[in-house]
């Protein structure tokens, strides 16, 4: 008896998964998690709501795919800056990203993972403690940098490397925030240089 080769299950799939993330994340940058309702993100990746949950699932799934989105691509700059051969260079690299990021004229003003939930009710708070998690992984990022920085003599052996990633993503955070309300890269990269005076000698 002859068997036929069945062909593919569904219809395929009818739009750019990839342009359909990346205007994900610029919903969800601009308006928040919860801000973000399904109809705005559906309209702007341009899309239905049953194709978007079979091909992100859930709005928190979604978000999720977008936060690596943004890492990968706006927030790059954080791996990049750690690159950098001293420790000084990294703050340097890590504040001048954050302004630059925080201040685009194509993109949202802010930072994705600050804004993306600072006010959250009951259904944020996932996505609230998913960007908290968020955050502190670049916390950690930055102090095993400064630990090294210290183990290879580029800064002094008092320093506290803890305190310093979190100074540094404290600034950062700061720049993010005063970026969505209306502060122009002129007046946060001055912010981000006075921040960088008091940098501990080598």
């Amino acid at each position: 008896m002859e068997t036929r080769q069945k062909g593919p299950i569904g219809r395929p799939r009818g739009f750019d998964a990839d342009e359909a993330l990346e205007q994900a994340m610029r919903v969800f940058w601009k308006q928040g998690y919860e801000g973000a309702s399904l109809t705005d993100l559906t309209s702007a990746m341009g899309i239905t709501r049953t194709s978007m949950y079979a091909a992100f699932g859930n709005k928190e799934d979604l978000f999720r795919k977008a936060l690596e989105r943004y890492e990968e691509g706006p927030a790059a700059y954080v791996a990049r800056a750690l690159l950098e051969p001293t420790a000084r260079e990294v703050a340097t690299a890590f504040l001048n990203g954050a302004v630059q990021v925080s201040t685009r004229p194509d993109c949202p003003p802010g930072c994705l993972g600050v804004q993306g939930s600072l006010a959250a009710g009951d259904t944020g708070l996932p996505v609230r403690d998913m960007l908290a998690t968020w955050r502190n992984g670049g916390v950690s990022r930055l102090h095993d940098r400064f630990r090294r920085a210290i183990d290879d003599g580029d800064l002094t052996a008092g320093t506290d490397p803890v305190d310093l990633a979190r100074y540094l993503m404290t600034i950062g955070n700061g720049i993010a925030v005063q970026a969505a309300g209306g502060a122009t890269r002129e007046d946060l990269q001055r912010v981000a240089d006075l921040a960088l005076r008091g940098w501990p000698p080598a």
